[in-house]
C-alpha cells in the first residue's frame, strides 16, 4: 500500500526541508542511545512547562501587582497560541512528513492522516510558555526557554515534524504570548491590586 501524499491545496513541507528533515532523522538513526530520552521528553516535557507556570506564580507573589497579572495571563497565552496554531494548521493541511517520506527513521508513531503538522503544536505551546515567563521573570523566561528550543528539537528528532514546522510554531506561540502577556501586565495591574486587598489576598501577595 503506497503512502498518501499532499494534496495540490496542502503545503507541501518535503520541499521545504525535506533534506534537512532526513539528516536529522538519520541522526536519530545513529543515535539509538539518545532515542528514549529525547522520545520521553517530546511526549510529557510539556508538563514541565506547568511547572514552570506555577513557579512564575510563586515568583510574582512577591512582585508588584502588574507582574502577578502576567502570572496569571501566561496559562491563557498558552490555550490561546494553541487555538491560533490549530487553526493554522487547518488552513495549510500539511500532511506528516512520517507519510511523505515513509522511509526515514521515526521514533514516534506516525499520527492519522488528518493530524497536520504544520506549525507544531507541542513547540507552540512551548514557545508561549517561555515568551509568557520571561515577562513574568527574565531568568525564568531564560530556563523556559531552552525548554522549548529542546522541545521544537525533539519533534524533528523524533520525525513527528519538518525544521520549518518547529520555526513557525516558535514565533506564532512567541507573538500570541507576548501580546496577550505584554497586555496583561500593562493594564491588569490594578484589577490584581484589588484582588490582594480581599480574600484571595493569599494566593496574589
Amino acid at each position: 500500500m503506497t503512502s498518501p501524499t499532499p494534496t495540490p491545496q496542502a503545503l507541501d513541507g518535503a520541499s521545504i526541508d525535506g533534506g534537512l528533515y532526513g539528516d536529522i532523522t538519520d541522526f536519530a538513526r545513529h543515535t539509538h542511545w539518545l532515542n528514549g530520552p529525547v522520545s520521553a521528553y517530546t511526549s510529557y516535557g510539556v508538563g514541565l512547562f506547568a511547572v514552570f507556570m506555577l513557579v512564575g506564580w510563586w515568583i510574582a507573589r512577591r512582585k508588584d501587582a502588574s507582574v502577578m497579572a502576567a502570572a496569571l495571563a501566561a496559562p491563557v497565552a498558552m490555550v490561546l497560541a494553541y487555538g491560533v496554531n490549530d487553526a493554522v494548521k487547518s488552513v495549510f493541511t500539511e500532511v506528516r512528513p512520517c507519510r511523505v517520506l515513509p522511509h526515514d527513521f521515526l521514533i514516534e508513531k506516525c499520527p492519522p492522516l488528518d493530524d497536520y503538522a504544520f506549525p507544531s503544536n507541542h513547540t507552540t505551546v512551548a514557545a508561549a510558555a517561555a515568551v509568557a515567563l520571561f515577562l513574568v521573570d527574565r531568568r525564568l523566561g531564560a530556563i523556559a526557554a531552552i525548554a522549548a528550543l529542546l522541545m521544537g528539537a525533539s519533534r524533528v528528532y523524533v520525525g513527528a515534524h519538518y525544521p520549518h514546522d518547529v520555526l513557525v510554531a516558535f514565533v506564532t506561540g512567541g507573538v500570541v504570548a507576548f501580546a496577550v502577556t505584554w497586555s496583561a501586565r500593562r493594564y491588569g495591574g490594578p484589577l490584581v491590586e484589588r484582588l490582594r486587598g480581599g480574600a484571595l489576598k493569599p494566593l496574589l501577595a
